[in-house]
């Protein structure tokens, strides 16, 4: 079993073993009720798929740590996080647990619809096992949380989604957890109202707590998790510092990107052969990246000199052209663009044929992270012949120091 070490020597009791997990669904395929009739009985093994979530996973978790849950879409993060929270049991092994737990699992969980707000925290407060003369302390702090005073009598149903979400996780920070599970759903909040819960975070890790965050943030689990886990197709691939989960992570969803880009360049090539288009206007066959050496980058180092070169292929004579390049992140936030247009240096005219032209990059100043650059081409005026989206990536190493898309050396003098 894969044990999840905090710092030599602290001595911390394990608040939550995984042990040997197994989880599998049954699909049907004959989903409507005149289906089902016609496939009962051993007919409708055939219409029965299984599904394994979650294959044979062994971990443990001492308390007082903050473990990053990561992977894919589909890789069984959310499913783990409900078995760890006992909302639904393993098809085979055991997680054992410790302590008192609160789970921010699914929007709006444990709410009735047709309760109003205050009914609705003495309802999940008690799921989470807070009596009521513990909620009644604590029923002033949770809705001063949510900011949802005006509306703390009306019917859960009428709430935003931000509300439901606000009053929701208040609900939980308050059972003065052990164990904090959270899912993504932090994401449907205002950023004012997630700066708050990553502040009511911090406290529980100063108090000692453990806290289990699904998230696909790098720069997320970085600021708030100090070691990750990371789940591809049901099955436990990393268990580590948060800066390597994040790297293992990334490694995992470029597999699966470039898969996806090979399948489509399959499909469109099959496509092609079958019913083959003249194309009369240039398109690009290439993007590539590079360091001053001409050596292949992919993963550089803050400040590295970068050269992206672009083959185009021009089926014909061409006059003056443009061409552009974008960066973005993982999470397709644009953080560097730039073009001949812009740079006010258009392409001179050009012979049939394939050309290259090259971007040179100085000293980028891009901070740990996943990123990937486009391409484009276009005529003197600007208007689009092609463009290749994702047609490179790289990586730069996490820097525990710091967070987001800039890197800096930054000191700081005290006095």
């Amino acid at each position: 079993m894969d044990v999840i070490d905090v710092e030599p020597g602290t001595g911390h009791p394990e608040i939550v073993v995984v042990d040997d997990v197994s989880k599998h669904f049954i699909m049907r395929r004959d989903n409507s009720l005149k289906e089902r009739v016609v496939t009962f009985g051993r007919q409708g093994r055939i219409h029965r798929e299984k599904f394994d979530s979650l294959k044979n996973v062994s971990f443990s978790i001492p308390a007082g740590t903050s473990i990053g849950l990561m992977g894919p879409n589909g890789s069984g993060k959310s499913t783990l996080l409900k078995i760890i929270g006992g909302i639904i049991d393993p098809s085979s092994g055991s997680v054992r647990r410790r302590g008192r737990m609160a789970a921010l699992l699914e929007l709006g969980a444990g709410f009735h619809p047709d309760l109003s707000g205050r009914d609705n925290v003495y309802l999940n407060a008690s799921i989470l096992g807070l009596s009521k003369a513990e909620t009644d302390a604590q029923f002033d702090s949770i809705v001063a949380f949510a900011e949802i005073g005006d509306f703390i009598d009306t019917q859960v149903k009428f709430y935003s989604s931000g509300m439901y979400v606000r009053l929701a996780f208040a609900v939980a920070v308050h059972t003065d957890p052990d164990l904090l599970l959270v899912d993504e759903v932090l994401a449907v909040g205002d950023e004012a109202f997630q700066r708050k819960c990553m502040d009511k975070i911090r406290q529980f890790q100063n108090e000692g707590r453990t806290i289990i965050l699904v998230s696909h943030s790098a720069s997320q689990v970085m600021e708030v998790c100090d070691r990750g886990v990371v789940l591809h197709d049901g099955e436990l691939v990393f268990v580590g510092s948060a800066a390597d989960a994040t790297k293992a992570h990334r490694e995992v969803l470029e597999g699966k990107r470039r898969e996806t880009v090979e399948a489509a360049a399959e499909a469109a090539a099959e496509a092609g052969a079958k019913d083959p288009v003249e194309r009369d206007v240039p398109r690009i066959v290439g993007l590539t990246l590079a360091d001053v050496d001409g050596r292949a980058v992919e993963t550089a180092h803050p400040g590295q000199d970068l050269h992206l070169t672009i083959r185009v292929d021009h089926p014909t004579d061409s006059g003056p052209w443009n061409s552009s390049i974008s960066i973005d992140t993982s999470q397709g936030q644009q953080v560097f663009g730039t073009g001949t247009r812009r740079l006010e240096q258009p392409h001179s005219s050009v012979a049939a044929g394939e050309h290259s032209i090259t971007y040179v990059l100085k000293a980028p100043a891009f901070a740990g992270g996943q990123y990937f650059v486009n391409a484009e081409v276009s005529d003197a005026d600007g208007a689009p012949w092609d463009v290749m989206w994702q047609g490179v990536s790289f990586f730069i190493p996490l820097e525990f120091r710091q967070t987001g898309t800039v890197f800096a050396e930054a000191t700081v003098d005290v006095s």
